[in-house]
């Protein structure tokens, strides 16, 4: 059984929350794009784990694999792994393997991450971690990859080889290069002894376990509608973030999918720059923010905030083939409205705009519920909730799970329907 789980907004929608609970119904969970741009929370016991290279699944006991779609900042992934034994969570080699092919964000990554960023003209909300860049060179052939930086000779001699062009590309950009590399060059021998003995092959492992009968879980980051092709450019990653690209970043044949899980979140929200139609500001809006607690979890930043929007959905369905849809709901907010389609000059939308200049010129169309003041937090079966929750669950998504609260266990399961749209 393979699965695959992705967020079905702008991110932030709860994945790591979800993977944590099912991971032990899981062999193997495999992160596979993305990069520490991404956070995800997980909340155990009173206990809150940020993360943002590890896989969800650290309190369960599935294999944990990081997959060759990554770029990974190696120093974020030894300080995490550290953190996590201070917990008496320990990562060995036997429990997390990375692959070799994993791209690495080099310190020259994130300082053109800040230049580029610095010299827009119209800002793109980046996180700054370097995350396009090494994508950038991926695609131009000219990463460091993880078996290089576990081979000192081999890792020296493919700095020889990049170097000289980014210190032209910063010069480029108005900035005077560090003149000595050779501090972080032996930093990065060091963390690559450290990783060395984590190395695998992800395709290899993931198509042997699927073969020996096997569940394997796939976790993407961030949200549909940041995907680096279908998202709404130029306000989005540098990855492709829905589910079909799991297969070409772990490496196994789309047959093997077997489920598609979205998450969803009641209400919407982004972080940065980009279009959200439904956008509150003002009072309901910091409201909704505070209630939630939406800030990021990785740049802290607050998140911009507005009501559900179905048309970003529908299309997200299309985009992900999503089998089964977990919706995260929120107490006292009321009343609450939901976006059923979009006006853009007289036109009525029930499907996004392609193009993204058009879809930031949407006026969104509302129908509006009462809401609910009641906490559900502890509510455990989907006949408890609220009338007017279930109301607002009931709108028009095929719900199979919903989350009440952050807790793992605070989650209530409907049977499963297949989504169409």
């Amino acid at each position: 059984m393979f699965t695959i789980i992705t967020g079905s907004q702008f991110g932030d929608e709860g994945k790591g929350k979800v993977v944590d609970l099912l991971a032990d119904k899981y062999d193997l969970i495999v992160r596979f794009q993305g990069g520490d741009n991404a956070g995800h929370t997980i909340i155990h016991a009173g206990e809150k784990f940020k993360l943002h290279i590890v896989p969800s699944g650290i309190l369960a006991q599935p294999r944990l694999l990081i997959g060759p779609g990554v770029v990974m900042n190696p120093e974020i992934l030894i300080r995490e792994i550290e953190m996590l034994s201070e917990n008496n969570i320990v990562i060995t080699p036997e429990r997390l393997g990375i692959d070799a092919k994993t791209s690495i964000i080099m310190p020259y990554h994130i300082q053109l991450d800040e230049l580029g960023e610095a010299t827009r003209s119209e800002k793109i909300g980046t996180t700054k971690r370097g995350i396009a860049y090494a994508y950038m060179d991926k695609i131009a052939r000219d990463e460091v990859q993880l078996s290089d930086i576990t081979d000192e000779k081999r890792f020296k001699k493919r700095v020889s080889e990049v170097l000289p062009q980014k210190k032209n590309l910063m010069r480029s950009l108005g900035k005077a290069p560090e003149t000595d590399e050779k501090k972080w060059v032996n930093k990065y021998v060091g963390v690559g002894r450290k990783l060395k003995p984590y190395l695998t092959d992800v395709s290899h492992e993931v198509n042997d376990a699927l073969s020996d009968g096997k569940k394997v879980l796939a976790e993407g980051a961030q949200g549909t509608y940041l995907d680096i092709i279908h998202g709404t450019q130029k306000y989005v990653t540098s990855s492709s973030t829905i589910a079909g690209s799991a297969c070409t970043n772990i490496g196994i044949g789309p047959k093997r999918v077997t489920s598609v899980i979205g998450i969803v979140k009641a209400y919407i929200t982004r972080v940065g720059e980009g279009p959200l139609p439904t956008e509150l500001h003002g009072e309901t809006g910091d409201r909704l923010r505070d209630r939630g607690g939406e800030y990021g979890t990785t740049t802290g930043r607050p998140r911009r905030c507005g009501w559900f929007d179905f048309p970003l959905l529908r299309k997200s369905v299309n985009l992900n083939g999503y089998t089964e849809i977990v919706l995260d709901v929120l107490t006292g907010l009321k009343p609450i409205k939901v976006c059923h389609a979009y006006k853009y000059k007289n036109k009525k939308f029930e499907y996004p705009p392609h193009e993204t200049r058009v879809l930031a010129e949407c006026t969104p169309e509302y129908t509006e519920f009462e809401g609910w003041d009641e906490e559900i937090n502890c509510i455990r079966s989907y006949n408890d909730l609220p009338g007017n929750a279930k109301a607002y669950i009931e709108v028009s998504i095929p719900v199979t799970h919903v989350s009440v609260g952050p807790d793992r266990k605070e989650m209530i399961k409907k049977p499963s329907r297949v989504l169409h749209t």
